[in-house]
């Protein structure tokens, strides 16, 4: 049974921001620290701090002889259940983190020529040099470090959604990364079927780590180990072609140098140039989230459907006593079509009866496509704001400056602005322009034709391309994540 259906939330998986797992089994997906890393937003930032400092921490330990202090902070790790990620079969069992296994990687670690030479310099690299580790184990460490970080996170996806929270559960230890030490208390939990559950976001789940020992020595050892056998005179690997140009295969190379992790160290030590270019080449090209239909395929749900979703948007019937159901449909199209640039959503609760609303804020993790180039354009972007009008009634000055007076410098000047039909929607749009162009603030408004737009356009641009309809199509197709809808009327706004 999914978190969705055992708290019936009436929400599918592509309108959730979290992973919607089954509370009695696991998903085979995966958290990689490197995702962390790489997302700009604040809690991101602060699950990778507390990465950070417990793996030089560990480090540390590892580089001054201190097996005590090394011990305190590995002995702590636990089979983390709560998320039910992984392979286990049957019930969630977690995958073998258990104390004869941290004994083992804790030797492992001490052994290793990477700690102390200083090539470990991302708890992720440990998947490449240390043995024992794999993505399994990656994920479960993460999870222990970041748990304070994942329980704040699904209090706030409880409190949103309206899922019940118990009060006084065990949090299990949590990383301080101050102090730089382990932590527990009790806090509110959810507690599905008598197991606490932590809800994780989605878009820093994987199927793999994004460096991976066989990427690491294939595409890049391998190859500088092909240029240093040509160059050596008395290489037993070089081979002549008829032409006679001289070669060296990378099966030879692999025959030849391939091996345990503890062989990775030992060419990373030497070649250290080979490494750093790796990362940082990882680090350019970060790893894409899982989309839709990989979600689908790992949490067995059903595949998104944005026309339904829109549908439901545009069956609701105006007026202020449907206002709470408009707000819930348009959250649920809105946070599936803009995954996974938008995330981390916020909703408010209704004021007054639901005559007063301040709805929904996203952020905005975006790095390409429309929220990406308005981040790159030095607009105050971090977080985009959503009001939603169900009105029969025209819109006016005041649901604009409502909407305005949610900006800052800090929190993001852009938001969007959703409603029925507009008899005036030029006057309308000409208010907005004039924000833009007095206050610097950027409405975007979007009626039931406009969200039905952007609908068509999202569904093109996530649509398989037919190799022979490519020469037929009068204009380029769409991108993800694209939203020319958006682009168009943000263009109009400030030209």
């Amino acid at each position: 049974m999914r978190v969705s259906e055992y708290y019936k939330l009436g929400r599918t998986q592509p309108t959730l921001d979290f992973v919607d797992v089954d509370v009695e089994t696991d998903t085979p997906v995966y958290i990689d620290p490197s995702t962390l890393k790489n997302l700009p937003d604040e809690w991101s930032s602060q699950c990778h701090t507390m990465l950070s400092t417990f793996f030089h921490s560990v480090v540390d330990a590892i580089t001054h002889g201190d097996p005590h202090r090394l011990r305190e902070l590995l002995v702590r790790l636990q089979e983390p259940n709560e998320t039910h990620f992984g392979l286990s079969k049957g019930k969630s069992r977690g995958r073998g983190l258990g104390p004869y296994l941290v004994q083992r990687i804790s030797k492992n670690l001490t052994v290793s020529k990477a700690a102390e030479t200083g090539l470990l310099e991302d708890l992720e690299d440990t998947a490449l040099f240390i043995e024992g580790i794999g993505k399994d184990i990656i994920s479960d460490v993460t999870t222990n470090i970041i748990r304070g970080m994942l329980i704040s996170y699904t209090q706030s996806m409880a409190s949103m959604y309206g899922m019940e929270l118990r009060e006084g559960i065990n949090s299990g230890l949590v990383w301080n990364p101050s102090a730089c030490e382990w932590e527990e208390g009790n806090t509110r939990m959810l507690v599905p079927l008598s197991n606490p559950l932590l809800l994780v976001p989605k878009v820093i789940v994987r199927h793999d780590l994004h460096l991976t020992k066989e990427d690491y020595f294939r595409n890049h050892l391998a190859p500088t180990l092909q240029d240093e056998e040509l160059d050596n005179p008395s290489s037993k690997l070089v081979q002549t072609a008829k032409s006679g140009r001289k070669f060296v295969t990378k099966i030879d190379v692999e025959l030849e140098y391939g091996g345990g992790k503890e062989k990775m160290v030992d060419l990373s030590v030497t070649r250290p140039q080979v490494f750093h270019a790796y990362k940082e080449q990882k680090r350019k090209k970060p790893s894409h989230p899982l989309d839709h239909d990989e979600l689908s395929q790992a949490t067995g749900t059903k595949p998104v459907n944005y026309r339904n979703l829109l549908k439901a948007v545009l069956d609701t019937p105006p007026g202020t006593e449907n206002a709470t159901e408009y707000h819930h449909r348009v959250h649920g199209v809105l946070s599936a079509i803009f995954y996974p640039w938008l995330t981390y959503p916020i909703v408010e609760h209704p004021l007054d009866q639901a005559r007063k609303r301040v709805d929904i804020t996203y952020t905005n993790n975006a790095t390409d496509g429309f929220f990406g180039w308005v981040m790159r354009q030095g607009h105050p972007s971090s977080h985009i704001f959503v009001e939603c009008k169900n009105y029969h009634s025209e819109l006016g000055n005041p649901e604009l400056d409502q909407l305005c007076g949610r900006f800052s410098p800090l929190r993001g000047k852009v938001g969007l602005l959703l409603c029925r039909s507009l008899a005036e929607k030029e006057r309308f749009l000409q208010r907005c322009r004039d924000a833009a162009l007095s206050r610097h603030e950027f409405v975007l408004l979007l009626d039931d034709d406009d969200l039905s737009t952007l609908v068509d356009e999202v569904v093109t641009a996530n649509t398989p391309v037919d190799p022979n309809e490519l020469d037929n199509e009068e204009q380029e197709r769409p991108y993800p994540g694209e939203f020319r809808l958006l682009f168009e009327r943000f263009r109009k706004l400030v030209s």
